[in-house]
């Protein structure tokens, strides 16, 4: 969970489109910055990054996963698993890297799928 140690270090940063950090992110930049970190290369893109890793069902998750979401677009958000059904990530809603739960309705109904890139 170190990766999830690192995440947290950013938590308030602002959110801006287009943005990979360190000063600010949006939320593909979000998880690319910090999956860069460990040396897994990820493009500034969530559907992008859907296409890459390991598929892992919603009841396997482990902290550090990407979840995905159907927001604007298809594939158009992602955020990083922490445990006990929440994630950090990059909002558009709050303008900042905050955490929510995929158990709240605008993320249940909108849940894409995980990906898992680290062992």
């Amino acid at each position: 969970t170190d990766i999830i140690s690192y995440a947290f270090k950013f938590m308030g940063r602002p959110y801006v489109w287009g943005a990979s950090g360190p000063s600010a992110f949006d939320c593909s930049g979000f998880t690319a910055y910090v999956y860069s970190r460990y040396g897994v290369s990820l493009p500034h893109s969530a559907a992008a990054q859907y296409g890459m890793g390991q598929a892992v069902e919603k009841g396997n998750l482990r902290p550090g996963d990407l979840v995905f979401f159907n927001t604007y677009t298809y594939l158009g958000h992602v955020g990083m698993y922490i445990g006990g059904g929440r994630f950090i990530q990059a909002s558009s809603g709050s303008k900042k890297i905050t955490i929510s739960s995929l158990s709240e309705s605008y993320y249940s109904s909108r849940y894409a799928g995980a990906r898992r890139y680290l062992k």
